[in-house]
């Protein structure tokens, strides 16, 4: 039984128990006994135990875990501390740069955001190493999207950063009028020229946040 430890037990206890979640989790026990699975399977739910329901200020979406060895700890677009960023990661910090005179950390490890309120989730949470989207498919997308159907529930208003087609894809959930959206190019390499650097979105997400009375995020970590 997956413990969250928060406001999110509660939420989701009808998704742990479901027949789609059931079968991915007999999925999950293969692929764990048998293959090189990140991150490791007591970080897949770490966005969701480090930023609580009620907490959440900001939901940054990405698509799947990184691949590589040591990086992924379930957190979207996050490393471990003392593993180099990743090239999306090393420019996300240039547009901070660019957009709050942020100096660029020496850790990719976004801890420090999710404990304030920025939901880093992952569409698809666990991947083979060494082969993207390996676990897409399987359930994941229907756990994700349920999560993102609970947050479009809130009173409370959230922004949604969407960043990139696959992101933007998940703007259909988004159905109440009082939340925000967000959308630029994904910050990769192959498109952050066309619109992902310029976006100001970190500067924009807490000017909505001060205009709505609520603590701003401090993006450096």
């Amino acid at each position: 039984m997956v413990h969250l430890n928060n406001d999110w037990d509660e939420i989701l206890k009808d998704e742990f128990s479901s027949e789609y979640y059931l079968s991915l989790r007999q999925f999950l026990k293969q692929q764990y006994s048998t293959t090189r699975v990140y991150p490791h399977m007591n970080d897949i739910f770490n966005a969701l135990k480090l930023t609580a329901y009620a907490d959440v200020k900001v939901v940054l979406l990405g698509q799947d875990p990184y691949h590589g060895e040591g990086q992924a700890h379930g957190l979207a677009f996050s490393v471990k501390v003392d593993v180099p960023p990743p090239p999306s990661l090393v420019n996300m910090f240039k547009e901070l740069y660019t957009d709050l005179d942020v100096t660029p950390p020496a850790s990719g490890d976004l801890t420090g955001w999710a404990r304030q309120g920025v939901l880093l989730l992952n569409t698809t949470l666990t991947v083979r190493a060494g082969e993207p989207m390996s676990h897409a498919k399987q359930g994941w997308e229907t756990f994700t999207d349920n999560v993102i159907k609970h947050l479009n529930e809130r009173e409370t208003p959230v922004i949604f950063m969407l960043w990139g087609k696959h992101a933007q894809d998940k703007q259909r959930l988004i159905t109440g009028d009082r939340h925000y959206i967000l959308k630029a190019p994904h910050p990769s390499p192959l498109s952050a020229s066309r619109g992902f650097f310029g976006c100001g979105h970190f500067s924009k997400a807490n000017e909505i946040l001060e205009g709505l009375s609520v603590a701003p995020i401090n993006w450096r970590l």
